[in-house]
């Protein structure tokens, strides 16, 4: 264990996720458990440079474990992509006696870290907070496996009401560069087709895929599409088969938007998040510095920073071939 790391400082990041507050408390009490103190930043870098650090106890975390968002709370900071922002954060690290810092969000989060660590001595440890589930160097993302779930409850209720109207529903889901909300979940509820960023949509293949399936009397039909497909989102496209489809679909667009942040996390992402706590609390007192602690094989994983943001973590794509199949 590393004698010059007396005092750990952890904080949120970009867009919130289920399973942040779980993570929190894990990294505080482990900080407090290896004889370390530790304070909370509140609203990330903007919190940073603005001096809002606050001394936590075992107390702070008490009763979190269970709640969505994140206690800390979250924003993004333009000041801090200056060197001016970035002189004003470390100064106030350094007034506060933080010997590491524990940040937990996605890629722009570690991007804004790998800067910072470029000008000052203070390492960092990232956690990958994102229900996205699109970061390279771990399996899982703190909060996937909540907004997923959250989906496909959404999604089998919509179902019901499709069967119901014989109706054809576009359901859009989060997902701007990555589709694995809209892959998993069209999966696991059923779904006819799934439109992700991953993969070039034909609207006239869609058509005619969803045109044999009214033949075929298919009593209602969903379409999954992730916010950042390249044809458009669930509007756009439902307008574009409206425009073509000669079946008698009546045709419905449900966008569920910021209701996959929220929520009391799933089990697997309690379980997650304090894996990854305990982790980079470890990490930073074994000297590790400027690298993200992830799940790769069930297994604790670091990867540097700088090998994070600029490789991609890819979709399974057989995945796609079991949704193919399925949805015949």
């Amino acid at each position: 264990m590393q004698n010059d790391i007396k005092k750990i400082a952890v904080f949120t990041s970009g867009g919130d996720a289920p399973g942040m507050n779980a993570c929190i408390r894990a990294v505080v009490r482990t900080a407090l458990y290896h004889g370390r103190r530790v304070s909370g930043i509140m609203r990330g870098y903007a919190g940073m440079i603005e001096g809002e650090i606050e001394e936590m106890s075992a107390r702070s975390v008490s009763n979190i474990i269970h709640r969505g968002g994140t206690v800390l709370k979250s924003a993004r900071s333009e000041n801090f992509r200056t060197a001016e922002g970035m002189e004003h954060a470390y100064y106030n690290l350094k007034a506060a006696r933080i010997d590491g810092v524990v940040a937990i969000g996605g890629d722009g989060t570690f991007k804004g870290a790998i800067e910072f660590s470029n000008k000052y001595d203070i390492p960092f440890i990232g956690i990958p907070g994102t229900i996205d589930n699109d970061m390279f160097g771990t399996d899982f993302t703190i909060g996937f496996d909540t907004a997923q779930n959250t989906v496909i409850e959404a999604v089998d209720k919509i179902r019901d009401t499709a069967h119901a109207h014989d109706r054809l529903f576009f359901i859009e889901v989060m997902g701007r560069d990555a589709g694995f909300i809209a892959l998993h979940t069209g999966i696991a509820g059923g779904a006819e087709a799934i439109l992700i960023p991953e993969t070039a949509t034909d609207i006239e293949k869609l058509i005619k895929e969803l045109e044999y399936g009214w033949r075929r009397k298919k009593s209602s039909s969903i379409v999954l599409v992730a916010e950042g497909d390249e044809a458009g989102g669930a509007f756009q496209i439902a307008e574009m088969v409206k425009s073509k489809i000669s079946s008698k679909y009546d045709i419905r667009v449900t966008v569920l938007g910021h209701i996959q942040r929220g929520g009391s996390p799933t089990c697997n992402d309690r379980v997650l998040a304090s894996r990854l706590g305990v982790a980079s609390v470890e990490g930073l007192l074994e000297g590790r510095k400027n690298m993200m602690v992830g799940i790769v094989n069930n297994k604790i994983q670091f990867t540097n920073f700088n090998e994070i943001t600029k490789s991609k973590y890819n979709i399974n794509k057989n995945l796609m071939r079991i949704a193919d199949i399925l949805s015949y």
